[in-house]
């Protein structure tokens, strides 16, 4: 691999920070004071907290606010939550078209404008769920649009051999996006939500707004990877199709063998698309390709019923409801285990091209299904002591490690390399409209299922991981180095 290789794939990686940053920020607006009372989820009469998280009236000890849940915090904290992965479930829709229309380059660089517009939406909205849903359901748009175009588009520039690690890259930088977010926000939470003022003050009205500073803050910061990734993408090639930028790929001239044999596949494929006419949805379910379309579909399907999305979207309530304070659950812990899923993603872009794909999900999805048994288990037990909450959270973090090193990377690197190029954005889009259609469904009914089942909810994604590794284990094709001549081989006729 070559710098100019190495800066594509990372340039285009950043619509993964994009996609990270908004997962991870969420995590901690929702549990700041703030949002909470001025999107009415909760109310506050003045009352505080002490450092346990124990109601008090002795205001030397009090560190926090005690807020009163309203009865419809779970549906309100659903919808806005989902309303980003619904507008990304549009947006992988959306791909298809302008990616093909405009170009991935210029399609991205757009994506990364229309993200923009969506985080001044969220961070400037007015005291209603409304305005905050439709901003994080532009910036899902984006992030739909660029979830199916920034894989293809590495992949379109990564040498066979190494193509599996450097699609990784979107990955990886969505789980980097996480950190970021988790820190900032972390920083931000402690000095707005430890000891605030009005501590022990009766409130006469207790829907009464406090300083909005901190989750504006969140949420506006968001325009600063935004604009990063509009300007980046401006230096990046158009497409890998001209003769000079695969030399440039390559790191050799243009008469070089290699670059005269890989521009003349690309020709070949391009005059026969051409000849063909345009590609369409019917297309994936031809006796050649539906077999690819059905595993795409499936395995980001479940990829997200894995529950990863419950834990990093609202694992500072999953901390607290184990039993750990406030400072621990909305600081310590969710910055360890970001940290854990960014490191673990290094293994995967290792294991991708030396173990192979088929592998990663069949033993991540074992690995999975045994720590979300232990963290039930141990979460029973958390009464008991501090060892078994301690114990409980360790399975969380071994189940974050499972996921990021084989089902994180996997499916964005299958989808963007199983499909021949005349149906590769479509296919792309099909895998990713299933990964955000399910992501939706997961934002939606998670709070609603940690409220009603508590931890009993790790049951239900252990069952789902079951059931991933029978797919993995009997349906999913292994296509580690094969060409895509040698796939249509494989899976023509199988579905």
């Amino acid at each position: 691999m070559n710098s100019f290789q190495f800066l594509v794939a990372l340039t285009a990686s950043f619509g993964g920070l994009l996609f990270g940053y908004e997962v991870g920020v969420m995590n901690v607006v929702l549990v700041m004071d703030a949002f909470r009372i001025f999107f009415k989820f909760h109310h506050w009469n003045g009352d505080g907290l002490d450092e346990k998280g124990q109601p008090t009236k002795d205001v030397a000890n009090m560190m926090y606010r005690d807020l009163k849940e309203a009865d419809n915090k779970a549906t309100l904290e659903g919808l806005i939550t989902s309303s980003f992965v619904l507008g990304a479930l549009c947006g992988a829709l959306m791909a298809t078209y302008l990616g093909e229309k405009y170009g991935r380059q210029r399609t991205i660089m757009i994506g990364a404008c229309i993200f923009t517009c969506g985080a001044v939406i969220q961070g400037l909205s007015a005291r209603s769920w409304v305005m905050i849903a439709v901003g994080r359901l532009i910036t899902g748009l984006s992030i739909g649009c660029n979830g199916v175009l920034c894989p293809t588009y590495i992949s379109e520039v990564a040498p066979a051999k190494i193509r599996g690690t450097l699609s990784s890259c979107y990955q990886l930088m969505t789980t980097f996006g996480i950190i970021v977010a988790a820190v900032i926000n972390s920083i931000v939470w402690y000095y707005t939500n430890v000891k605030p003022e009005g501590l022990g003050k009766t409130r006469s009205n207790i829907w009464e707004e406090v300083s909005n500073f901190e989750w504006r803050f969140a949420l506006l910061f968001q325009v600063v990877p935004g604009l990063g990734l509009a300007l980046l993408m401006c230096f990046l090639p158009k497409s890998p199709q001209a003769v000079e930028v695969l030399a440039k790929l390559n790191a050799t001239s243009t008469s070089d063998e290699l670059v005269q044999s890989e521009l003349k596949a690309i020709q070949e494929d391009v005059a026969a698309t051409r000849a063909a006419g345009s590609s369409s949805f019917g297309e994936l379910f031809s006796p050649v390709i539906r077999r690819r379309t059905f595993i795409t579909f499936l395995m980001q399907l479940f990829q997200q019923w894995t529950g990863i999305n419950v834990i990093m979207y609202y694992q500072s309530q999953i901390y607290n409801e184990i039993g750990f304070t406030k400072f621990m659950s909305t600081v310590v812990l969710p910055i360890i285990n970001n940290f854990v899923n960014f490191i673990s993603t290094f293994p995967g872009m290792w294991g991708i091209e030396r173990l192979g794909r088929k592998t990663l999900l069949v033993i991540g999805s074992l690995m999975m299904m045994v720590f979300h048994i232990s963290t039930w288990a141990f979460s029973t037990q958390t009464s008991k002591g501090k060892t078994w909450q301690y114990l409980a959270v360790a399975s969380i973090f071994l189940m974050v490690f499972s996921f990021a090193w084989t089902w994180g990377p996997v499916p964005w690197v299958y989808q963007a390399e199983v499909f021949p190029l005349r149906v590769r954005v479509k296919g792309s889009a099909v895998g990713t409209v299933s990964n955000f259609l399910n992501n939706w469904i997961i934002a939606f009914v998670g709070p609603a299922l940690m409220k009603a089942w508590s931890t009993k909810t790790f049951l239900l994604f252990a069952a789902a991981c079951l059931l991933a590794w029978v797919y993995s284990q009997f349906y999913v094709i292994e296509c580690k180095g094969v060409s895509i001549d040698e796939m249509d081989a494989k899976m023509a006729g199988k579905a």
